[in-house]
């Protein structure tokens, strides 16, 4: 494939021309990649030229104002989100652990089914991803293969934490730190296999339960200093927290709006000096709700009749997906008659 041409590959990624603005229902590809939400800053858009994820993310880091990222952990998830106007969509481990396997969060993924999870959500939409991947799934050694597996499924970046193997969610009691040396080491190797990729590294400390705010805040740090991209202090506790961490490290700085954290708004936290805001388990959590409710109105009543009005309709669920640019191909392709 020649280099330029749409789906040439550049570092290991599949690139696509930017078009300018989500497809309509009717004119999205097979299966929709929705290329862009309608916040997507449009200097960004064309500056990088084509849609790089990696590339695009890269830009909104460098770019005035604070990133507010979605939890999502499928396919219909992240197009719901690029439909309501987001530019940057981040993939919860907790979410995925839960939706895939009714499993808590507490490391019982594999790499290979956490990477499948990511391709699964790019293949959906163009919008840059920032994917969970734990602990890295082993050593420094172990973590370059994440790296590779996570370019290859479509990832523009990668949170990695500095957890024991295995590891638990970041807002749990009972979770043990790596020395922090052997962190920063990881940071390195997954700074050499990321090659030209671009991919966005996001290194994660959960230091805070266990050894205290200042040791958290010496080890992003240390992270700093070893290639990290992006900082993220897990589990902050109280204004005081939330607002020294931007404060006393000179990097872009992600908060998880999530668990033991007060919740802040995110016009506060770019005032504190925030880059990126993380919402991962709003979505999941308002659809479990909303699942409850189905399942014991329909267990109850024998039907939904009684909160259908509150359900999306059947042709609505199907132009989430796309259905309309299936329909084009099916009359542009199939025989008629």
């Amino acid at each position: 494939m020649k280099p330029g041409c749409p789906g040439a590959l550049k570092g290991g990624r599949r690139i696509l021309p930017v078009t300018g603005g989500t497809d309509p229902p009717e004119t999205r590809k097979p299966f929709p990649r929705l290329a862009q939400s309608t916040m997507m800053n449009k200097s960004i858009q064309e500056e990088t030229f084509m849609s790089d994820p990696a590339a695009i993310l890269s830009a909104r880091l460098d770019a005035p104002g604070i990133i507010t990222a979605p939890g999502v952990s499928d396919g219909l998830s992240a197009q719901m989100a690029a439909e309501a106007g987001f530019d940057v969509l981040y993939m919860t481990g907790a979410g995925v652990s839960l939706g895939t396997f009714g499993a808590p969060d507490v490391g019982l993924l594999t790499l290979t089914e956490m990477a499948a999870a990511c391709a699964r959500i790019t293949s959906a939409t163009d919008l840059p991803l920032i994917a969970d991947a734990d602990t890295g799934y082993g050593n420094a050694v172990n973590l370059t293969r994440t790296v590779e597996e996570f370019i290859r499924a479509g990832a523009a970046g990668i949170q990695i934490e500095d957890q024991e193997t295995p590891k638990k969610c970041g807002h749990l009691e009972g979770k043990r730190v790596v020395p922090a040396e052997e962190m920063a080491l990881k940071i390195e190797a997954a700074r050499a296999a990321r090659g030209d990729s671009g991919l966005v590294i996001v290194a994660r400390t959960d230091a805070r339960q266990s050894l205290g705010m200042d040791e958290a805040i010496n080890r992003c740090r240390l992270y700093r200093e070893a290639g990290a991209d992006v900082l993220f202090l897990e589990a902050p506790r109280g204004e005081d927290e939330i607002a020294r961490v931007p404060r006393d490290l000179d990097a872009p700085c992600l908060m998880n709006m999530a668990g033991k954290s007060v919740r802040i708004p995110v016009k506060k936290l770019e005032a504190f000096g925030y880059k990126i805001a993380i919402f991962p388990g709003e979505a999941q959590r308002a659809s479990a709700f909303a699942m409850r409710e189905v399942f014991e109105t329909l267990r109850e009543e024998g039907g939904v009749e009684s909160i259908e009005s509150r359900l999306i309709d059947f042709e609505e669920r199907f132009r989430i997906a796309g259905y309309g640019e299936i329909q084009r191909l099916e009359e542009k392709y199939l025989p008629k008659g």
